[in-house]
C-alpha cells in the first residue's frame, strides 16, 4: 500500500469512527481489508481505497469501518468491573433510588453483546432485591454488523465457554444445535442501538451507570477527553463510570473523579452540569 493511500485511509477512519492509526499499523490495515478486496473483486487494496476516495459507495465505507473496528469481547470480561457492579454500584444506587425505583445503564461499544447480557444476568440473579424496579440497559456500538449479532443473542460453544459460569449458561441460554441463544427471559432486558461515539448522543437520556470499556484506547487524547465530557453530562451526579483496565480519565478531563476506594471506577465531578430533567427522560 502506497503512503498516499495509507494517509487517506487514516484520515477517513479518524473522521468517521475516531480510530487513530499510527504509521506502523499498515500491516493491520492490509490484513483486515484484504477480505473486502476479494469479496468485492477489486484488483488490489489501491482500487478499494480509490472507491472510498470517490465517496459514492456508502455501503463500502461502512464495511471498511466495520472491518477496522476491534470487536474482542467475552462474558464477564476482566471480572473486577462486574464484582464492583454487584458489590459497590448496585447497593449504593438501590439505596439512593429507593423511592423512584428506576435505574438506567449504558454499555457503550458493546460489540456482540456479551457485556450487557452479563449485566442482565447479574440483575436477574438479584431480582429479589429489586421488586417493582424499572431497569433499562442500553447497549450501543458503531458497527451495525455486531449490533445485529448482539440483538440476535446467538453464540458459539467457544464464545459461551469464555468467562461464562456453567450454571448461568444452563439457566439463561437455550441450546440450538451447536450454538447457544440467550433466553427470552433475558433478551428483552437489553436495548441495542447503532451509535457513533463521535456524534451527539445526548438523546440517549440520563444514566446511572456507564460501562465504556476498551474503546477509548483506539482514539487520540483529544477525542477521549471530548467523549468522556459528553458522557459526564448524561450521568446522574451519583452515577458510576467504568473504564477498561488500560484506560483512565487522568490528564484527559476533569469531568470525572476517581472513586476513593476502587481504582478504575469514576464518578462525575461536582463541576459537571447534568442534562435538564426533560432531556434526561428522552430515549
Amino acid at each position: 500500500m502506497i503512503d498516499a493511500d495509507f494517509e487517506f485511509l487514516t484520515r477517513f477512519l479518524h473522521e468517521r469512527s475516531g480510530i487513530a492509526l499510527s504509521k506502523d499499523k499498515a500491516y493491520l490495515v492490509e490484513s483486515r481489508l484484504l477480505p473486502l478486496v476479494r469479496s468485492h473483486k477489486f484488483a488490489d487494496l489501491g482500487e478499494l481505497i480509490g472507491r472510498l476516495r470517490f465517496g459514492s459507495d456508502a455501503v463500502l465505507a461502512e464495511e471498511v469501518i466495520d472491518a477496522m473496528t476491534t470487536n474482542e469481547t467475552f462474558f464477564f470480561r476482566d471480572k473486577v468491573p462486574f464484582d464492583r457492579f454487584t458489590e459497590v454500584m448496585l447497593p449504593q444506587l438501590i439505596k439512593a433510588r429507593a423511592t423512584e425505583r428506576r435505574l438506567r445503564i449504558w454499555c457503550a461499544a458493546c460489540s456482540t453483546g456479551q457485556e450487557p447480557y452479563s449485566l442482565a444476568m447479574l440483575l436477574k440473579e438479584r431480582a429479589a432485591q429489586l421488586p417493582g424496579w424499572k431497569i433499562e440497559i442500553v447497549a450501543t456500538d458503531l458497527s451495525p454488523t455486531v449490533i445485529d449479532r448482539a440483538r440476535a443473542g446467538v453464540y458459539t460453544q467457544f464464545e459461551v465457554q469464555r468467562g461464562l459460569p456453567i450454571q448461568l449458561l444452563l439457566k439463561y441460554f437455550e441450546q440450538k444445535g451447536e450454538k447457544w441463544e440467550i433466553s427470552p427471559v433475558l433478551k428483552p432486558m437489553v436495548q441495542f442501538r447503532t451509535l457513533n461515539l463521535l456524534r451527539d448522543f445526548s438523546s440517549l437520556g440520563r444514566f446511572d451507570i456507564v460501562f465504556c470499556r476498551n474503546v477509548l484506547i483506539y482514539f487520540d487524547e483529544r477525542t477521549r477527553g471530548d467523549i468522556m465530557e459528553r458522557i459526564a453530562r448524561l450521568m446522574a451526579p451519583d452515577g458510576y463510570l467504568t473504564l477498561g483496565a488500560a484506560e483512565t480519565v487522568i490528564g484527559l478531563t476533569n469531568a470525572f473523579a476517581g472513586h476513593s476506594e476502587h481504582r478504575g471506577l469514576y464518578q462525575p465531578s461536582r463541576s459537571v452540569s447534568p442534562q435538564p430533567v426533560l432531556a434526561r427522560i428522552a430515549g
